[in-house]
């Protein structure tokens, strides 16, 4: 992992979101250096369901050498925003780093997103951005070595990453819009906007909420994100500006080959982010793990077989199936399998009633979410040697509906292949 060289040390960073996630990973580690963190967080009493507050996450970084304070902010009240920062300076002496980490999601489809989720996906994502971002300017222009840095995606214009999410990724596209603009207005103020983003998805509170469990493993650790932040904060302001940066490129960029220390598991495919193009088979297996595969078997087997093989895969299914896993999951799948030289099969995956259940043909109420794809991949997911994210992202398997309910599908593939 990339050392702590101390250049942070003395310096004020404000980190939305710190009190869990990547925002507390990036603050644990500029507190290595002796940097002063506000902890800017609406969590001040313990969640039910995420863990940390703004007064846990203050301690850990006080027990990592640092100085912090914790405070209660609303990214989307002004007048939350603004105590905050004015508490900052009259603590600190002022601010030299933002760091726009709050953000909120819902992976829903147009017809599927309340106003409501819409209104609050804005209001933090890019209102909040704009709203902390404007408000810590006049104090940044006076800070040593200034970043703003937004933990936001390149702007990738694909219909892709509208189709399936269009309310979350427009409010996600705002914070970098933010760093588009903002990096040009105050370049010639010295303070540097730049954006960060994960290659593989980043194992938080979050994603085990949308991702169920299990999912860890196919995630990378905050602290991947945490060395990749304190390397661009420690870059020139001044020269180092307007940056659509991803974690693994920029820490090559500083001497770092094997990413294994940042999985859970090195053995494991991990699951890719949104908004990048390098989704497709080969670039999954051999650029974000380093590792070379084995070919797929070769498909495209006789109709029989391979019917046969799909009901034997969901006979498989069946005997995982327990309440507990209904109770986790509370959603209903279904499948459409191309079949080569035969007709297209149905099936689907009961996973929110009763005790759950798979079946062929129509599922017993309306599918959360309708899978699409041919009897190649359909073999490969079942087999563990593709992911179902890994295999939307690619286009090499069509989704509909609520893609949140479909990543947690991820952790019972993995336990299907033990009963083939």
């Amino acid at each position: 992992m990339l050392a702590n060289t101390g250049k942070l040390a003395g310096r004020t960073i404000l980190i939305t979101g710190a009190s869990r996630g990547i925002g507390k990973a990036i603050a644990l580690k500029a507190a290595k250096d002796g940097a002063n963190i506000v902890v800017a967080a609406k969590t001040a009493e313990p969640h039910p369901k995420l863990p940390g507050t703004i007064y846990t996450a203050a301690q850990e970084i006080e027990s990592a050498g640092g100085k912090a304070l914790p405070f209660v902010v609303d990214v989307r009240d002004e007048a939350s925003v603004t105590a905050c920062v004015e508490a900052a300076v009259q603590q600190f002496g002022g601010i030299d780093v933002l760091i726009n980490n709050a953000s909120a999601i819902s992976l829903t489809g147009t017809l599927q997103t309340s106003m409501k989720k819409y209104d609050l996906m804005h209001q933090i994502n890019t209102r909040g951005t704009y709203l902390v971002s404007k408000t810590c300017l006049p104090h940044l222009i006076k800070g040593k070595n200034p970043h703003i840095l937004n933990i936001s995606p390149p702007l990738n214009m694909s219909p892709r990453w509208f189709k399936d999410h269009v309310a979350y990724t427009m409010a996600k596209y705002g914070m970098s819009m933010c760093v588009l603009a903002m990096a040009e207005e105050f370049k010639d103020k010295g303070v540097a906007v730049n954006a960060l983003w994960p290659r593989t998805a980043i194992h938080t509170a979050a994603m085990e909420m949308l991702g169920g469990e299990g999912i860890a493993a196919k995630c990378r650790k905050p602290d991947i994100m945490a060395d990749a932040g304190y390397a661009l904060l420690t870059r020139d302001s001044k020269t180092f500006t307007g940056n659509f940066c991803i974690d693994d490129v920029i820490l090559k960029e500083e001497g770092i080959t094997n990413f294994d220390s940042y999985a859970y598991d090195p053995k494991e495919e991990l699951m890719p982010d949104f908004f990048l193009d390098e989704f497709d088979e080969v670039v999954t297996q051999s650029v974000i793990q380093g590792k070379e595969k084995p070919a797929a078997a070769k498909a495209e087997e006789a109709a029989g077989a391979v019917t046969r093989e799909i009901a034997k895969a969901f006979d498989g299914l069946a005997s995982i199936i327990t309440s507990e896993v209904v109770e986790k999951t509370k959603a209903i799948y279904a499948f459409h399998v191309s079949v080569p030289g035969g007709d297209a099969t149905h099936w689907w995956i009961n996973l929110k009633e009763g005790s759950g259940g798979v079946g062929e043909g129509s599922p017993p109420s309306p599918a959360d979410v309708t899978f699409s794809l041919n009897a190649d991949i359909f073999g490969k997911l079942f087999s563990g040697s593709m992911k179902p994210t890994a295999a939307v992202m690619s286009g090499k398997m069509k989704l509909k509906g609520d893609i949140g309910k479909a990543m947690k599908l991820e952790g019972l593939m993995g336990k299907i292949k033990s009963k083939l």
